[in-house]
């Protein structure tokens, strides 16, 4: 586990090393232990290690037999015991005994397809002296990310983090104000965009090949939702659950301490109680709390791993959000508005006094549909079958005259949401469930310059593009398909990369091994939704190893109370911030909407939590990078 960073010239100069050893000491969070450096005339190599797996000789960077073949590595490739007897028998001459030269063999023996052999989490840089290549790759989900920037003199510059990419001198720090777009729509950046114009994500399951300053991009892999299989439910119980153990077994694999997240709900418990079964020593658990209790599943990961018999370690956080925000800033370099990576930044420190791997639940949600936003989805396609008249006579109408606070979240007002946009088409309606700002919310928000830089593109795209491409038998494996790739690599994976990475921190996801979504993905949707019942097959599996008031619940989510820190302790920061010179005058969002909004707020008058979130964390992202 580590960071890697590099570049390459296209006009055959000499690589500076200075430039490349700034750009590796700028992510050396991401691995304290060791680094280390390939310079051969034009390309530079570079990678910081936090050493989990062979700590004597996995030292980077690694070579084929010839050395005519680099490569620097971020993430863990489990499988990589078996891939290597079978390169041992096609010849291939090891000299470590690391999950890095296997990756190396695998790419001189086959090329690109070597990428399908791996089942794990990576990011790739590989250096071909012979054909004065570059080779990039990055996982099948998007667990470890790759940043690059293309430039137009052919050279390319790339790394693990913003903070690398950013120490070039060639790269520009000229903002993208269609990615800015796109974040107020969805909290962060969507790949293959980010913030800067001459910086590009490499998307999830995708290589990239440079060569004579071209480059070449490709996808490998996606779930495929057209292969149903016929399965009973015991049968698939049986087999989703096989597949957790192995995977969770296999990330188990660890040289230094290793424990887990343990949030109280489905996933994490269902890792949690595998792990301890897996284990001969209990498990070491980390959860967090706040003293809010509407933000607190404490009680629940307590029953947890008592029940399992693990090691509970519980820390209840009273967030200095004024210390935290700046280093969040710092770190995710480029606006990210997803106010859970405060507590996830909290868990990773915490954890990581103790153990140096962690293990957690994520991607459960996304391959067995736990959002209620599913749920919506199936219903609305239930509503739509209904008459106009009577929808309008005997649902709309009533339910407009329910009353609701702006204040608080109630079922009728979730109701309100929900018939806002149930008429709307099936991208459209998931679209205004997911987003911040909508587009109607949007010209009224916009100043006039910023909408127009940004008409010629629009957010809802991104999922036009999925659910078009959806090939499963409904709409839950269409949303399914988009979440996977979409909210889950743009969003949840990146705050917990970088939050744990911040950290010197790995973390692991048995719920994303490949092998697992590919099976969820041949189950028929009614065994992953009852009805409107989320997660109901995983619930299942999950209730067979923790106490089932676990299991059969009203899912919380990761939350922090925000709406409450911004009327109270950090009303004055948000004033100074949002309603500054710089930022009144910063042309996206008019200034009188903006001091409504934030007046509104502290008053009380509205809850405006989590668009003031997303305000303040563009507002310091520009404080930070571009002023």
């Amino acid at each position: 586990m580590c960071g890697i960073t590099g570049f390459v010239n296209s006009n055959r100069e000499a690589v500076d090393r200075s430039v490349l050893e700034a750009m590796n000491q700028a992510i050396f969070h991401r691995g304290p232990d060791e680094d280390g450096f390939y310079v051969k005339e034009n390309v530079g190599l570079a990678m910081r290690r936090l050493a989990i797996i062979d700590l004597a000789s996995g030292q980077q960077p690694m070579y084929n037999e010839d050395r005519t073949k680099a490569i620097v590595f971020n993430g863990e490739i489990y499988n990589y015991q078996e891939l290597r007897e079978k390169l041992d028998q096609l010849g291939h001459k090891f000299y470590t005994k690391s999950d890095t030269e296997v990756i190396v063999h695998l790419y001189d023996e086959y090329g690109v397809e070597g990428l399908q052999h791996l089942r794990g989490m990576f990011a790739i840089a590989i250096w071909d002296e012979r054909d004065k290549s570059l080779f990039l790759a990055r996982d099948r989900v998007g667990k470890k990310p790759i940043l690059y920037s293309h430039q137009p003199n052919g050279d390319l510059i790339f790394g693990s983090e913003f903070s690398a990419v950013l120490k070039h001198p060639a790269v520009s720090r000229e903002v993208d104000l269609e990615a800015i777009d796109n974040y107020m729509s969805y909290l962060c950046v969507p790949a293959p965009m980010t913030a800067f114009k001459q910086i590009r994500k490499l998307e999830p399951g995708h290589w990239l090949l440079w060569k004579d300053g071209e480059i070449k991009t490709q996808r490998y892999w996606q779930p495929d939702f057209s292969k149903k299989i016929k399965i009973t439910e015991e049968e698939a119980i049986v087999e989703t659950t096989r597949i957790l153990r192995e995977s969770t077994k296999l990330r188990m694999i660890s040289e230094v301490p290793l424990g887990a997240f343990l949030s109280g709900g489905v996933d994490s418990s269902a890792v949690v109680a595998l792990m301890a079964q897996e284990s001969e020593q209990p498990v070491k658990t980390f959860s967090i709390g706040f003293e809010e209790q509407d933000f607190s599943e404490l009680k629940y990961a307590k029953r947890v791993a008592e029940h399992v018999g693990a090691e509970y370690n519980e820390f209840i956080v009273r967030p200095n959000a004024l210390d935290v925000i700046p280093t969040l800033v710092d770190h995710y370099g480029e606006p990210y508005a997803d106010s859970s990576a405060i507590p996830t930044y909290y868990v990773a420190k915490e954890t990581r006094k103790h153990v140096t791997v962690a293990l957690n639940g994520d991607g459960g949600d996304e391959s067995f549909a736990g959002y209620e936003r599913y749920a919506a989805m199936r219903i609305a396609e239930a509503y739509a079958r209904v008459p106009a008249a009577l929808r309008k006579v005997f649902v709309e109408v009533p339910v407009s005259l329910l009353p609701t606070s702006e204040l608080k979240r109630s079922r009728f007002r979730d109701a309100k949401r929900f018939l806002r946009a149930a008429n709307l088409p099936r991208t459209e309606r998931y679209f205004r469930w997911v987003t911040t700002f909508n587009r109607d919310t949007k010209k009224e928000l916009y100043t006039s310059d910023f909408a127009a830089s940004v008409s010629g593109q629009d957010p809802l795209s991104l999922l036009d593009k999925w659910f078009a491409k959806a090939n499963g038998t409904g709409t839950l494996d269409a949303t399914l398909l988009t979440d996977q790739m979409t909210y889950l690599p743009n969003d949840l994976l990146v705050k917990v990369d970088i939050a744990t990475m911040a950290n010197s921190l790995e973390a692991r996801s048995p719920f994303l091994d490949h092998k697992l979504i590919e099976f969820a993905a041949t189950l028929p949707e009614s065994m992953k939704m009852s009805g409107v019942g989320t997660k109901s097959l995983l619930k299942k599996v999950a209730a067979r190893l923790v106490p089932r008031e676990v299991i059969y619940r009203r899912k919380m989510g990761f939350g922090v109370p925000i709406g409450k820190w911004f009327r109270g302790e950090m009303k004055d920061f948000v004033r100074g911030v949002l309603l500054s010179e710089r930022s009144l005058k910063r042309g996206i969002v008019k200034p009188d909407i903006l001091e409504r909004y934030v007046n509104e707020h502290i008053a009380g008058e509205r809850d405006h939590s989590f668009q003031l979130w997303t305000f303040l964390m563009l507002e310091l992202w520009f404080q930070r990078f571009i002023d």
